[in-house]
């Protein structure tokens, strides 16, 4: 049995900062420290954090009972209507935003104070394309597929700005991007998807194509796991989905020669090894 890890499996550069931050913070006097949401779609990573006596907060109500301490914004980032109430808190603020969403928040401010129309390609229910909402100042239109963007209604002039969540699918959002095109936008198109998630994407795609069985690695809320999962799919029937080693069941690989396996950008290098050493193990 051949088992094939990808190079791109594991930590991003935005998941690591804001990991870190949170470590930091830690270690660091002056009180508790609180994540506005999990820090990072991976329960393993939150869980772990949560022994060293960090606490989550779904609901920003919850400040109003909290007089001192750290508050970290997840990687994901926030609305600009949540950031200024934690502004306004008595807490620290520490914000782990990955710098590429931060862009992004930048693009459709600027965009919707030019009178822009703003177009988001990605999960409506993501915390990151729900935070890029929240920084438009005019109307914000989220679509998910071209056949959603080609539904979209627009007036006779209306300007656009479009842009895509970190981690969408960069295939997915070149079909978008073609609708737009043909309808005289081009002009008008950034593209936010994060250059780590395009060579993680590429490289799944590559690895599924070589290989008998693809193992994808990451957490169950996970967006860009979930889109890492679909590209193996696509060009590897046999592609499972796992969030820990306890997940994985090795007895439909008996007959496979060859095993890729990658993981999402928020999956601990820790897991990853785990699953790799116990595939070349056990296989």
């Amino acid at each position: 049995m051949k088992v094939i890890t990808a190079n791109t499996a594991g930590f991003c550069f935005g998941v690591r900062r804001a990991v870190d931050l949170v470590l930091e913070q830690c270690s660091a006097a002056g009180g508790d420290v609180y994540t506005y949401g999990p820090i990072i779609h991976n329960e393993q990573v939150v869980a772990g954090l949560e022994k060293k006596g960090v606490r989550v907060i779904e609901d920003l109500a919850d400040l109003d009972t909290i007089k001192e301490g750290t508050i970290i914004i997840r990687s994901h980032g926030v609305s600009r209507a949540e950031q200024e109430i934690m502004d306004r808190s008595s807490l620290n603020v520490v914000d782990a935003t990955c710098p590429y969403v931060k862009k992004i928040h930048r693009i459709v401010e600027k965009a919707g104070d030019e009178g822009r129309t703003v177009i988001i390609a990605g999960d409506p229910g993501h915390p990151e394309v729900r935070g890029i909402v929240g920084w438009t100042t005019g109307r914000a239109i989220v679509v998910n597929s071209a056949a959603e963007a080609a539904s979209v209604q627009l007036e006779k002039g209306e300007q656009i700005m479009l842009v895509a969540q970190t981690t969408f699918q960069a295939a997915k959002f070149e079909d978008i991007v073609e609708i737009y095109r043909k309808r005289g936008y081009y002009d008008f198109v950034i593209n936010t998807v994060c250059s780590a998630t395009d060579e993680r994407q590429a490289e799944a795609r590559d690895l599924a194509r070589q290989v008998d069985v693809m193992i994808v690695v990451g957490g169950r809320h996970s967006s860009n796991t979930r889109k890492l999962y679909e590209i193996c799919q696509e060009h590897c029937e046999s592609t499972y989905l796992i969030e820990t080693l306890d997940d994985l069941d090795l007895k439909p690989f008996q007959s496979f020669l060859c095993v890729g396996i990658t993981a999402g950008a928020s999956t601990p290098n820790s897991i990853i090894e785990e699953v790799t050493d116990y595939v070349r193990t056990k296989l």
